[in-house]
């Protein structure tokens, strides 16, 4: 009669590792704990802009039509170095934080920029108690002198020279525009979001202000005037 094999009566070999500490443990549930919280903190701090961009852009009551074009995707200021008329270098990302309506031609000035310069000076006037919010600006694309009679008019706004083919690769025109015919808005964020109708008149303003003032109530929680 067969027997079934014999086993060393010996005790299992067994190898013991070091155990985890309660130290080792709680680190990686302390990490994802800390990340959370960091995740918590960005979206508390965006969440003002996040919603003041949902409001405008999608919660818009029935009926409502921008008057500007809005630009999609919107287009960052870019990195390029340009010069005031006393001759300072000012890099354009320099401008963010503040409201911009940016016309752009010659340095002299033709009927167009001169009513541009008129209309955007009226338009950020019009803004009231807002109107710290926002700088008008207008890029000079050539290297040509300024009138002197037009300086004196100058003294609230934003001028800078910078050559017409790097504005090119940032600003476009509508279809059969050019770029001295619109305005530009951009946001304190440093980007352009909105373009104007070519060669807006004095009697279109109003519909531009309108568009101004629901962004400003739009953004009123978390952009504040000056940078």
């Amino acid at each position: 009669m067969s027997h079934p094999p014999a086993f060393d009566d010996q005790p299992l070999g067994m190898t013991v590792h070091s155990m985890p500490t309660a130290q080792d443990l709680a680190a990686p549930e302390q990490t994802r704990m800390g990340r959370w919280k960091m995740l918590l903190v960005l979206l508390v701090c965006a969440a003002p802009v996040i919603a003041s961009y949902l409001t405008y852009y999608v919660v818009r009551p029935e009926g409502r039509r921008n008057f500007g074009e809005l630009i999609e995707p919107q287009r960052p200021l870019p990195d390029l170095v340009a010069q005031g008329l006393d001759g300072a270098r000012v890099n354009l990302r320099e401008l963010k934080d503040q409201w911009l309506l940016i016309s752009v031609a010659g340095a002299q000035c033709d009927s167009i920029c001169q009513s541009h310069l008129y209309l955007q000076r009226q338009l950020r006037e019009g803004l009231g108690k807002n109107k710290d919010r926002l700088d008008w600006v207008w890029l000079i694309d050539d290297a040509a002198p300024v009138p002197a009679e037009i300086l004196p008019a100058l003294k609230t706004a934003t001028v800078l020279r910078v050559p017409a083919q790097d504005l090119q690769t940032w600003l476009s025109a509508a279809q059969g525009a050019k770029l001295s015919d619109h305005l530009y808005l951009v946001d304190p964020l440093g980007n352009w979001m909105m373009r104007f109708p070519a060669l807006l008149t004095a009697e279109q303003a109003p519909s531009a202000k309108r568009d101004l003032e629901r962004l400003m109530r739009a953004s009123d929680s978390w952009d504040k005037a000056g940078r």
